[in-house]
């Protein structure tokens, strides 16, 4: 039911406070109408007794609160859903963005949808192909997964996202695979570049994009990923597809979490967040996953760029204990040329042993994945070894594991942002490197794989 009040009593920054109210609820949509006919959306941030406190979505500049009154509409922010979605470009708000056709709903759905019961959860075990090493042979992304990039200013972590939604796909039989991209406070540039970059490949075919740029308000910020969820959500559980949601940049969703928490001045915690910043990221985070029984899939990959490069800042240290590992880049491998800049030691994949192997990537996966990681960190260690001390200190199977590690990064890590590699081809790769250094050292892979794989290698 709606009711309108022309109890606005004051504004500060996006909040507005509104008095005499009854029967209001928590995220219930409120229009803003002034005297001259125009209207502004917020939402109930907070009901205390008769005193109602509302987000507004754009900005309360000229809004003049004696002569304006405002409606509640007894319902909660919905997004109109239809599997013509795909292919669309919308805002943060889930506007048609494209200048296209306005979309003829299905149903409209609550953008905070409805939490997974964890007993119908089912366990995250299929593989996903990226076409990108780093990523397939190392840190295997699996179906239903949530795996963060953990970016740093100035990497080319857009690059890497248009690259994972242009070639992700799911092996085996033909199933239905869509991809739902939420940018969030992204420059117009970055924008432009996603959407060109999806129509020269086609793969917008398949994609259905949420912008929020820079400009826009940031309120809007904490509705874009909702958004962009719920219609993930409608796809992998109402229409049978397998759903890659990627979303960046959270640290500019957390940036304007914290903006709202000022200006309501909550008792900020660490570095001014609000206290409830990891529940707020597990609302999006958990989002993500399988359901039993049903065909579709949600498997999430949140793009953010730590503040000042530091792991131990709040967003990127929250996220990685509510995710299912991380892919960091290096700003290191970015400097020596190697693209994408994945820098594999400290990224994990915590599901990766679930989704390889036999039937579903190949037998040898999990072992050379253990081999190759363990030459590269000692490879790695003898060239720094090399820095300190002089080539003179290394001994003869040190400088070949140095040299295999130089050689890892520029073949197998660097593939450039075109390159798609098959996960085939991705291991065949890690066979060649291996076949670097003696048989001996490889101490981690099983004398059958060593007699299929490597031994017949050196044959050839």
């Amino acid at each position: 039911m709606i009711k309108e009040y022309k109890t606005i009593k004051e504004v500060v920054g996006p909040l507005m406070l509104v008095e005499g109210v009854t029967g209001v609820k928590y995220n219930e949509l409120v229009q803003i109408v002034q005297k001259n006919g125009q209207t502004r959306a917020g939402k109930v941030l907070e009901v205390n007794g008769d005193r109602a406190l509302v987000q507004l979505f754009e900005s309360s500049h000229g809004l003049e609160i004696s002569t304006s009154k405002a409606r509640f509409l007894g319902k909660s922010l919905e997004l109109a859903v239809s599997e013509d979605m795909l292919g669309r470009v919308f805002d943060g708000m889930g506007r048609p963005r494209d200048g296209g056709e306005p979309l003829i709903a299905e149903k409209f759905l609550d953008i905070n949808g409805e939490p997974i019961n964890p007993a119908a959860r089912d366990y995250p075990n299929q593989f996903i192909q990226t076409g990108i090493s780093a990523i397939d042979g190392l840190n295997t992304l699996v179906r239903g997964q949530k795996l963060p990039v953990f970016s740093m200013s100035g990497l080319p972590h857009a690059q890497l996202a248009a690259q994972i939604a242009r070639q992700a796909k799911v092996l085996g039989k033909e199933e239905k695979f869509a991809v739902v991209f939420g940018a969030i406070g992204i420059t117009f540039e970055e924008a432009d570049y996603f959407i060109s970059d999806f129509r020269k490949t086609g793969a917008i075919e398949r994609t259905v994009l949420f912008t929020n740029l820079a400009n826009d308000p940031a309120i809007e910020r904490i509705a874009t990923p909702r958004m962009a969820l719920t219609c993930a959500e409608y796809l992998a559980f109402e229409k049978d597809m397998h759903v890659l949601v990627i979303l960046t940049d959270i640290t500019n969703y957390a940036e304007a979490l914290r903006e709202v928490s000022a200006a309501r001045k909550e008792i900020p915690g660490r570095r001014g967040y609000p206290g409830y910043l990891y529940t707020d990221l597990a609302t999006i985070y958990e989002r993500a996953g399988r359901i039993k029984g049903k065909n579709g899939s949600i498997t999430q990959i949140p793009i953010l760029t730590m503040p000042e490069d530091d792991k131990t800042h709040p967003i990127p240290d929250l996220t990685g204990y509510i995710t299912e590992g991380q892919i960091i880049l290096s700003r290191e491998l970015y400097k020596k040329g190697i693209t994408p800049p994945i820098d594999v030691l400290p990224s994990l994949s915590r599901l990766k042993d679930k989704g390889i192997g036999k039937n579903k990537t190949r037998e040898d996966h999990a072992d050379t994945m253990n081999q190759l990681f363990a030459a590269y960190a000692r490879g790695k260690e003898a060239k720094e070894l090399a820095a300190i001390l002089g080539d003179a200190a290394l001994s003869s199977t040190d400088k070949i594991f140095a040299s295999f590690a130089v050689e890892f990064e520029n073949r197998y890590v660097s593939q450039g942002f075109e390159t798609n590699r098959t996960i085939e081809e991705t291991l065949e790769l890690g066979w060649q490197l291996l076949k670097l250094l003696p048989r001996a050292e490889l101490k981690r892979i099983k004398e059958e794989y060593l007699v299929k794989y490597f031994d017949t290698k050196l044959c050839e």
